[in-house]
């Protein structure tokens, strides 16, 4: 695969060249990383595009909110990709990538796309290289990328720490004011989005959306706010009802922090960040030696049958690598 040529497919905004330079950094044999990190370096620096991070339930409708949303942003003249993170069986690794198949008026648009991809029993809601795919999909051109997380928990946050805005998705009738103030995944959130307000849930919806308001209003304000963030507000996906005010809050938001200089700061931020998780990784990399393996077998071994402590057994497992 020659990397000059794979990474100017990119650049130019090629999709199947995208496709393949995103299959190439999700890979984990130790060439494919090598030829990751290499294309990484190839790519044209400066372009930035707004990073979106979706959460919700399973069943919210993220997709039929991100096929709805991402239609609107195509008619205003927007290049738009979707990363929609699937979750894997954790006993066969497998997955369904069903995602694209449920947007297919999006999946169709030439200035859309969408990539599914399996989350690999990585925590956090996001796969292990979605952050890589986000800067493939800049340095192709995207002026919007969404990345839908797997949809499991409160403590699915990972997501906030590669995106500039975070909304998160909920049902009619899906909380009230003492939900709404728990931590985790709220206290994450910079726009509360109620969907599904339309026909006989309406009236719930307006119900949920007034309780989490309130709730909004009772957590501790953050710095990276201008008043009135965070809030909630109410949306039909089906009827593309409230889509246009939803991208009117996203883009006052993320003005505001450009003008005030936390965007700048938040991007500084996310690059620390991800930077100590690439040292991680690749120190968890190193258990997948032949000797570290052999190793850490042998003592899991004993540990399995009584002969050795588990603490004490990690310490000495921890010492042989050290050497």
């Amino acid at each position: 695969m020659n990397i000059d040529d794979l990474a100017k497919g990119i650049a130019a905004g090629e999709r199947r060249a995208l496709a393949r330079g995103i299959t190439l950094i999700e890979s984990g044999r130790e060439d494919h990383r090598a030829q990751a990190t290499e294309l990484l370096a190839a790519l044209p620096k400066g372009r930035e595009a707004l990073r979106i991070g979706l959460s919700g339930t399973p069943g919210v409708g993220k997709s039929t909110f991100i096929e709805s949303f991402g239609m609107m942003l195509i008619g205003r003249g927007l290049k738009v990709a979707v990363l929609a993170i699937d979750p894997s069986s954790s006993r066969s690794g497998g997955s369904i990538l069903g995602d694209k198949t449920r947007m297919d008026l999006l999946s169709r648009e030439r200035d859309a796309f969408i990539r599914p991809s399996p989350s690999q029993t990585h925590l956090g809601g996001v796969a292990r290289r979605t952050r890589e795919a986000v800067t493939l999909c800049e340095a192709a051109g995207f002026d919007v990328v969404l990345i839908e997380t797997v949809g499991v928990g409160q403590s699915e946050t990972v997501v906030a720490e590669m995106s500039d805005v975070f909304m998160l998705l909920l049902a009619p009738a899906g909380g009230d004011e003492l939900q709404g103030v728990k931590r985790g995944i709220m206290e994450m959130a910079d726009i509360i989005v109620i969907n599904k307000a339309d026909g006989d849930l309406k009236p719930a919806a307006s119900r949920t959306c007034a309780d989490y308001a309130g709730a909004l209003r009772l957590l501790r304000k953050r710095p990276q706010d201008p008043k009135g963030f965070p809030k909630a507000m109410m949306v039909s996906a089906l009827e593309e009802n409230g889509l246009d005010e939803a991208w009117a809050e996203v883009e006052a938001l993320t003005e505001w922090r450009r003008a005030e200089g936390f965007w700048q700061h938040a991007r500084a931020a996310q690059a620390r960040y991800w930077f100590e998780q690439a040292v991680k990784q690749a120190l968890l990399a190193q258990l997948e030696k032949p000797k570290a393996k052999a190793a850490l077998t042998e003592l899991s071994d004993r540990v399995a049958q009584g002969l050795a402590d588990p603490t004490k057994a990690a310490q000495d497992f921890v010492t042989q690598l050290d050497r």
